[in-house]
């Protein structure tokens, strides 16, 4: 399209939209004036941009220029440059020139750093020789120069760092001369303070400063820590260096203290005086305590005032080695114990009792310092493991010690188990109401609690814990393995095949299912009891419960538990390690305890099962006699009179013995739980074969319940009262009903038989002896009964209701107390009396 029409349309467009009306011409002039206004606006615009374009364009130029000329000039210094690299080089190639100018900057680097060297050892030189000349005339003068001989020596060690170990042989220089500076200022500083000890004749116990001596007292002690402070400063005393722990620094002044002490302690126990014996350490541990105690006044008096006033309100005052003078005296003694211990280990080592011993009295001597004295040996709220974890941890002589005491306790355990007591049972040392273990159970829940006492006073988590997995847990083990094998030896010895294989006479089998076989039962479950509540105790314990929270928290943040996975802990002590879980039952020993738990239930359900299989067989010929419905008597109408039936004395006899030894082999919840199993057995079986099967007399059902209540009172004596009773229940209800007296009452006309035993019965027959009436209930007399209108509830009033219908039933048995037969139960039982026979 045209440029021009379509400007053209665009300005008919516009006035289109302005001017529609005849009203919007008189708005003509204002748009008119609008519209110039907006052209001479456009029209700065344009000019406007037109000037900054020919700015631009003009800056361009000039830019272009001026890179012009600074190429053209580079050019120049870079060809005059080439031209002076080739004459200093005197080669005659750029090429060439560039590595032998390269060179010759690296001699130049070299020359400057060997400068700053000469430097820098002409600082240490100057600083040396200065302290030197001044330790002539004041050995407080030559302090200062050695501060900063000292903190120059400090940086450097830092700056070797970071360098990466750049200067070593500049390093090592300069420290022998500072260390040799030390040891110079050092040996007349400690002159100084041994000069004011002779005067109040140190070491006397009771040695105290007096006034004249004061002053010159501490400051001889003041220039000793002012001569350490810069190496304290740039010390760390818990810092380990790779694998092996920094030992604290000892303080000058205490170390000059300490001197006349170590050269006692070394006459007594380096030679070859009495006092001197491998196989008494509690000797020199002994007399290190003693030296604490007599000069523990001394120090707290004449030395604890000097490092406060030279170390409060420093950096230094935050670590107790230093404020604290006990904890610096006892930090200085402890040098001379760990030159005697190192010296003594290989002696010992070859000998199991007295590297033993040697640990144990290093543990208690820990353990003294340790709480008594409240040294931490600046670690603080981590705890200082002591000199025992020093030599076994950092010295490697955990596993030889470990070894040891294993050695120890399997020993001892071999020879709890070939004790000839070791499988009797202990009624003594147990609470009479409680489960009896064997002696041997007793005997290695004492050994294992002797351990834990060997082990407790270490600090170390990770030694703990391979002392319970390696010893305790694997001991627990061992007794386990042998419990489970001896219960099953019982289970093989008590099968027919295994009797077949085993080559187990009759004889042998009948002790084994006797009282022997519950003895040795009885063995397994109290020994499986007496351990599993041991650990569960154990797991109560203070130790073992702080041993289990830090092995959570190290399972959980996946850190180092020893030598060991966290699957491999789980497996040995409680799955839960390393969860989220702390609920009940959640413990240290949960593992080895469960082990021992299922042993127990299991080592209990044989003992209820041989019991049961023997209550069965001692039942085989009372189940199958039939004198029910026959037996007469005047006797056999009151149970209370009569004697049990000969049948049942092998019953008898069976509950007699093994009851009896069981009420004083377990406790009374064990011994109820397998009497109720025993009562299930005897109640089925009296139920399914004498009062399901055979038909009673009164007399009949008199004697089945003479003979329950002589084996209730046989339970009763051996168990407590009302057991017997309530495992018996059903059968003494089933008793109860069947033996309901034959009389009648204000609704109940029907006569006995004339003689016992009768197959003709006209009990069903009215007075007139008519037809026999329904032995259904009417509901008429159902409800008599249940309004009180009878007197007694008979045999034919209880048999009429218990046949009418279900809510009959049930009322009935409700009145009569029965509880656990049921509707249909009860009419089976009933149905077996011969009076019912038709």
């Amino acid at each position: 399209m045209d440029p021009i029409r379509l400007d053209d349309t665009r300005v008919a467009d516009y006035l289109d939209d302005k001017l529609q009306t005849l009203g919007d011409l008189e708005s003509l002039d204002e748009l008119l004036a609008n519209i110039h206004k907006q052209h001479g606006e456009l029209k700065q615009q344009l000019h406007d941009a037109q000037q900054v374009f020919a700015d631009a364009k003009q800056g361009s130029v000039e830019h272009n220029a001026s890179l012009k000329q600074r190429s053209h000039a580079f050019n120049k210094d870079l060809v005059d440059i080439e031209k002076r690299l080739l004459v200093v080089t005197e080669s005659e190639t750029s090429e060439e020139a560039t590595p032998r100018f390269e060179a010759l900057l690296d001699n130049l680097h070299r020359l400057d750093v060997a400068n700053a060297y000469l430097e820098l050892l002409k600082e240490v030189d100057t600083l040396s020789n200065d302290a030197q000349s001044k330790l002539q005339t004041s050995n407080e003068a030559a302090l200062a120069p050695y501060k900063q001989l000292r903190s120059l020596h400090t940086r450097l060690i830092s700056l070797q760092t970071d360098a990466e170990g750049a200067a070593p042989q500049l390093l090592h220089h300069v420290g022998q001369i500072t260390d040799a500076l030390r040891a110079k200022i050092l040996d007349a500083l400690s002159a100084d303070l041994e000069t004011v000890l002779k005067k109040i004749r140190w070491p006397t116990p009771k040695a105290t400063i007096p006034s004249h001596l004061q002053e010159e007292w501490e400051m001889a002690v003041t220039k000793l820590l002012d001569l350490q402070t810069p190496e304290l400063e740039a010390t760390d005393p818990t810092r380990a260096t790779g694998d092996v722990l920094q030992l604290p620094p000892v303080l000058f002044p205490l170390e000059v203290l300490v001197q006349p002490l170590e050269m006692r302690f070394r006459y007594h126990f380096d030679g070859d005086k009495a006092t001197n014996r491998i196989d008494r350490p509690e000797y020199f541990l002994t007399h290190v305590t003693t030296l604490l105690d007599d000069y523990s006044v001394f120090v707290a008096d004449h030395i604890q005032p000097i490092l406060l006033k030279r170390f409060q309100g420093t950096d230094l005052a935050l670590h107790p080695l230093y404020i604290d003078a006990s904890s610096a005296f006892i930090t200085a003694v402890l040098p001379m114990l760990r030159t005697k211990i190192s010296a003594l280990l290989p002696k010992v080592a070859r000998d199991a009792q007295l590297l033993s011993h040697l640990m144990h009295e290093l543990m208690k001597f820990d353990t003294t310092i340790r709480d008594e004295w409240r040294y931490d040996g600046g670690f603080g709220v981590e705890g200082w493991n002591g000199l025992s974890g020093e030599f076994l941890v950092q010295g490697d002589w955990f596993g030889r010690w470990l070894q040891v005491e294993k050695d120890f306790a399997l020993a001892r355990y071999q020879s709890i188990i070939d004790a000839p007591d070791f499988g009797d049972l202990d009624y003594e040392s147990v609470d009479p109401k409680a489960t009896k273990p064997t002696k041997g159970a007793i005997r290695v829940n004492d050994l294992l609690e002797t351990i834990t006492d060997r082990y407790r006073p270490l600090t170390s988590f990770t030694l703990k814990l391979r002392f319970l997995i390696d010893i305790q847990i694997a001991i627990f083990d061992k007794l386990h393995e042998r419990l489970q094998g001896s219960l099953d030896a019982y289970l093989r010895m008590t099968t027919s095949i295994g009797r077949a294989v085993g080559g187990i006479t009759k004889e042998e089998q009948d002790k084994l299912l006797g009282v022997e076989g519950l003895e040795r039962l009885c063995k397994t479950y109290g020994s499986a009891d007496y351990l599993e509540r041991a650990m569960r105790d154990w797991s109560d314990d203070v130790f073992f419960l702080d041993l289990w929270e830090e092995l959570n928290d190290r399972a959980r943040q996946a850190k180092n538990i020893g030598n060991m996975t966290i699957a491999d802990v789980a497996e040995r002590t409680s799955s839960a390690v390393g969860t989220d879980g702390d609920g009940d039952g959640v413990a240290l020993f949960d593992e080895t305890a469960g082990w021992y738990s299922r042993l127990r239930i299991s080592s209990e359900k044989i003992i209820s099962d041989t019991l049961n299989n023997n209550v069965r067989e001692a039942l085989r010929a009372y189940r199958h006699i039939n004198p029910w419905a026959s037996l007469t008597g005047p006797s056999a109408s009151t149970g209370a009179t009569l004697s049990p039936t000969a049948e049942l004395d092998p019953l008898l006899s069976q509950l007699t013995t093994s009851l009896g030894f069981l009420s004083h082999a377990l406790a009374p919840a064990p011994l109820r739980r397998i009497t109720r199993t025993v009562l299930a057995t005897i109640s089925n079986t009296l139920w399914d074969n004498v009062l399901s099967r055979h038909r009673f007399s009164t007399s009949g059902a008199a004697q089945l319940r003479a003979d329950l209540a002589a084996i209730c009172r046989i339970i009763d004596g051996a168990v407590g009262p009302g057991v017997a009773e309530a495992g018996l229940r059903k059968c003494l209800e089933g008793v109860q009903l069947i033996g309901l007296p034959v009389k009648g009452g204000k609704s109940e006309s029907v006569s006995t038989p004339a003689e016992e035993g009768d197959d003709t019965w006209d009990a069903w027959g009215g007075e007139d002896g008519g037809e026999p009436e329904s032995p259904v209930a009417s509901p008429a007399k159902v409800s008599n009964a249940i309004a009180g209108e009878e007197e007694d509830l008979g045999l034919w009033e209880v048999e009429k209701r218990l046949f009418a219908d279900n809510q009959s039933a049930r009322e009935v048995l409700e009145a009569l107390g029965i509880e656990s037969i049921t509707e249909a139960e009860a009419r089976t039982v009933l149905g077996r009396r011969v009076e019912l026979a038709g």
